[in-house]
């Protein structure tokens, strides 16, 4: 019948829509991940309820590394997305920043003595103190890359040197301890929520930047800028303000993320903490299908890169992958993506599909 020949045809011409959908990258990332994982031991997706050191009930497993964990890549995700976007390049000392923010939160909250008893100060001021803080090195950075033109992984080199000393210079070199235990619910868990709490501060992150974006033009001027900024000054746009702004949004992210990271353990190594987070930060950008050349992005699909990217890390860590080794497994990963992404290759691809796909022939089915 008719009918059957259209329902036929129509299926072809589904999936060939959802995949020029950018988000498909991200989404098929993910199942090939998660059906693997299906396969080799479905005991991945095992989540139990159990108990903490303070004995509140926290929920385990696989999953919940993953929720925890991507979270805070998500956050930084955010950020990474409109400064490739506006400026064709990438912030490499995001680990860096985290690290000074880090140190100031601490800082803050210890005074003179890297061992409190009790907090010196509240922690939301501590937090604010490093937003200004991170967000100050974001609009350096952005003033490099917008005014200066300075490429932007060559602008940001130099807080990824020197990023780390600072930091252990905001605390005379010492690793301050917080023995609060409040301090640590922003990494961890708060009492009787067994979900942690990364999770609902990137929630709130995603709400923020989808109502900024929903309401206020910053989308499209990123977007116009990172597309063509001549064009855009001729419409009236200043590229290079958008572009500072950007980095400082960065800044923004990047405390966040601070919080979390020293909240985890309540202190601070300045040599460790967020080690090589920029580099799946800008992967989780890659893998959300955005061109790192700058122009059109899809924040949903970089968050989502996110966690994929977190998904990755921990089945390998699942499978004693050690950890020296995760940057070769993900290079391969950013290499399967640059070749995907290069034009010669998207024109051989839909060649090779027009070729494989089912043409109609206009006969009725029976």
């Amino acid at each position: 019948m008719k009918s059957k020949e259209t329902n036929k045809s129509s299926v072809p011409g589904f999936f060939s829509k959802l995949v020029r959908r950018q988000i498909f990258i991200p989404i098929a990332a993910l199942l090939l991940l998660a059906v693997f994982n299906l396969i080799t031991d479905p005991s991945f997706y095992k989540i139990t309820l159990g108990y903490n050191s303070a004995g509140n009930p926290v929920l385990s497993g696989y999953l919940m590394t993953i929720l925890d964990s991507g979270s805070e890549l998500a956050i930084l995700a955010i950020g990474m997305t409109l400064v490739t976007a506006a400026t064709g390049g990438q912030d490499i000392s995001v680990g860096a920043a985290i690290a000074i923010s880090g140190s100031v939160i601490l800082r803050v909250l210890c005074g003179t003595n890297s061992r409190p008893e009790t907090l010196q100060a509240p922690i939301i001021v501590a937090f604010l103190a490093a937003c200004v803080v991170a967000m100050l090195f974001g609009a350096f950075n952005g003033a490099l890359v917008a005014y200066f033109r300075i490429q932007p992984m060559v602008a940001t080199l130099i807080l990824f040197t020197a990023g780390r000393s600072i930091a252990a210079w905001i605390n005379n070199n010492e690793l301050p301890i917080i023995s609060e235990p409040s301090f640590g619910y922003f990494g961890g868990f708060i009492p009787g929520i067994p979900i942690p709490t990364p999770f609902f501060i990137a929630v709130v992150c995603m709400i923020v930047i989808a109502l900024v974006l929903r309401f206020t033009n910053l989308g499209l001027y990123t977007q116009a800028v990172g597309i063509n900024e001549s064009s855009s000054r001729l419409n009236g746009l200043n590229p290079a303000f958008i572009k500072f702004l950007t980095f400082v949004i960065l800044g923004l992210c990047v405390a966040v993320a601070g919080l979390i990271k020293v909240s985890r353990f309540s202190t601070i190594n300045y040599s460790v903490i967020a080690k090589d987070i920029e580099m799946d930060a800008i992967l989780a950008v890659a893998l959300g299908g955005n061109a790192l050349s700058g122009g059109k992005f899809n924040m949903a699909a970089s968050i989502l890169g996110a966690y994929v990217i977190q998904f990755l890390t921990t089945t390998l860590y699942k499978f004693n992958v050690q950890s020296d080794a995760l940057p070769a497994y993900k290079a391969v990963v950013v290499i399967v993506l640059v070749v995907l992404s290069a034009p010669i290759v998207r024109e051989w691809l839909s060649g090779v599909w027009k070729k494989i796909r089912p043409q109609g022939n206009g006969k009725e089915v029976a």
